[in-house]
């Protein structure tokens, strides 16, 4: 079924009042698919000695418990074990939230699929019954182009894990519509977001003129990509719309919508997400910044006027020392 849930009106700067959990329901007969069959990845950025050489000097590193704060030439990066990154991260997310709701009256937050799994202590107790999730805004970073109880779909991942577990108002959780073909799915997605910006759902940044999410979680692939910007592919190279669309991705499926680059940069907050051996090249090459003419997509995020920080698993930071 086609949706895109666009009701929103505006936001008024409130810290008292909370909401009772409304219901959340999907079709009965939705059923986990089996994933998509594999495709090959036309993009190899981290072949060739595209990584950088080793790092000259070590991070430092302090351990607390189960956290390694490891300072990079002014880099905000922490390393944890999977377990400690979930219950860090859940901490950051709701300080933001509360701050934002104070200041202006709502919280908006694009989400990635590799980054939600770590939001499920937001569900547990001590978050759920305090968060105003009344006053959330949940958006996409990017969507494959599948009905939205397709195992691929990041909606249906979020709602899984994530969004049915909390009071979030429906008519707040901004979706694509399934029933558009990938290019007028990113249309109709910006036109969205447009709306919001107006009514100050979502902030406008007035340096860029972009819109300005409080919070944008991103996750990162092992070849270097975020949301649905991939190494060597024209979407890197948008200026101008908010959300472009692919046909072509390097992986399945192939059709997604996504954020480009200016609007991720554009953003207050920036967390970037990443566990996992698989992905520690990648991770290595973007914090070293090697002399380069060549970059990673996520050697590319770099808010303008926000913050950006990484929250690594051991094995995602295995090669920075």
């Amino acid at each position: 079924m086609a949706t895109s849930t666009t009701f929103s009106l505006s936001c008024t700067p409130q810290s008292t009042l909370l909401s009772k959990p409304k219901s959340h329901t999907l079709s009965p007969s939705m059923t986990l698919l089996s994933p998509q069959g594999g495709q090959r990845n036309l993009y190899h950025p981290l072949r060739n000695n595209i990584i950088a050489s080793p790092i000259s000097m070590k991070p430092k590193r302090n351990h607390v418990g189960g956290l390694v704060k490891a300072s990079m030439d002014n880099k905000n990066v922490e390393v944890f074990s999977k377990e400690h990154l979930a219950v860090s991260l859940a901490k950051y997310v709701a300080d933001l939230s509360n701050k934002f709701i104070k200041e202006r009256g709502c919280f908006s937050i694009a989400l990635s699929a590799g980054s939600i799994k770590y939001l499920r202590k937001l569900v547990e107790p001590h978050y759920s019954n305090t968060i105003l999730w009344s006053k959330w805004h949940i958006f996409w970073v990017d969507e494959k182009v599948v009905p939205k109880t397709h195992v691929d779909s990041n909606y249906k991942l979020a709602y899984d894990g994530f969004i049915s577990k909390v009071p979030i108002p429906p008519h707040n959780v901004n979706t694509i519509d399934d029933a558009l073909p990938a290019d007028g799915a990113a249309d109709v997605y910006e036109t969205t977001l447009k709306r919001l910006v107006a009514s100050n759902v979502i902030a406008k940044s007035f340096v860029t003129g972009f819109p300005k999410f409080d919070l944008v979680l991103l996750d990162m692939g092992h070849d270097g990509h975020v949301a649905s910007l991939f190494p060597g592919h024209p979407t890197l190279n948008e200026t101008k719309k908010w959300v472009t669309f692919l046909k072509n991705a390097p992986t399945p499926p192939p059709e997604r919508i996504t954020f480009t680059l200016p609007v991720i940069n554009a953003s207050s907050n920036i967390a970037m997400v990443v566990t996992g051996a698989g992905k520690a090249d990648a991770v290595y090459s973007t914090l070293e910044e090697a002399p380069s003419d060549y970059k990673l997509p996520a050697q590319l995020v770099s808010p303008k006027e926000g913050e950006l920080k990484w929250f690594l698993d051991k094995g995602a930071a295995s090669k920075l020392w």
